[in-house]
C-alpha cells in the first residue's frame, strides 16, 4: 500500500538536531568565556588585597592595591581590558580591621554578547572582591 522510502531520513534529522547542538555549543562557549572573566577578576581582587598589605596606612593600602592592579591587568590577555576595570580599596565600615579590595569590570567587549539573541546570559558588570585582615597586635 505505502512505499517504505527511507531517501533522506538522515538529512531532515540532521536539521531537526543542528540546530539545538549548536545553541548548546555556543552555550558552552559562551559562559566558558564568561566564567574565565569572572574568575580573572576574583584573582585580582585576591593579588591586591595581599599585595595591600604591605601598606602603612589605609592610603598606602588602596595605592598598593591599585598599582598591583594596574600591572597585573595586562597579563589576563583579552579577557580584561584595562580601561574597564573600576578599583575600590578601604577598610570595612563594619570591621576597620578588615580591608576590601572590590573590583567592578564592565566585559561589554566580550565576544559572547553577540550570543544573546540564542542564549540568556548573565550581567555585563562582573564584580569581585577580597578581604584581607590587616597584620599586627592590638
Amino acid at each position: 500500500m505505502f512505499r517504505r522510502d527511507e531517501d533522506g531520513t538522515a538529512a531532515i534529522e540532521f536539521a531537526l538536531v543542528l540546530p539545538v547542538f549548536l545553541v548548546l555549543l555556543l552555550g558552552i562557549l559562551a559562559y566558558g568565556i564568561y566564567f574565565a572573566a569572572a574568575n580573572s577578576t576574583a584573582q585580582l581582587a585576591a593579588d591586591a588585597a595581599r599585595a595591600s598589605v604591605a601598606g602603612i596606612n589605609d592610603a598606602e593600602r588602596a595605592s598598593l592595591a591599585r598599582a598591583n592592579i594596574a600591572s597585573n591587568v595586562g597579563s589576563y590577555g583579552v579577557l580584561i581590558d584595562a580601561s574597564k576595570v573600576t578599583v575600590v580599596a578601604a577598610p570595612l565600615a563594619s570591621d576597620p580591621n578588615q580591608f576590601r579590595v572590590s573590583i567592578s569590570y564592565n566585559a561589554v567587549n566580550l565576544p559572547i554578547w553577540s550570543f544573546t539573541p540564542f542564549l540568556p546570559l548573565p550581567s555585563q558588570v562582573i564584580e569581585q572582591s577580597a578581604i584581607i585582615a590587616r597584620g599586627g597586635y592590638k
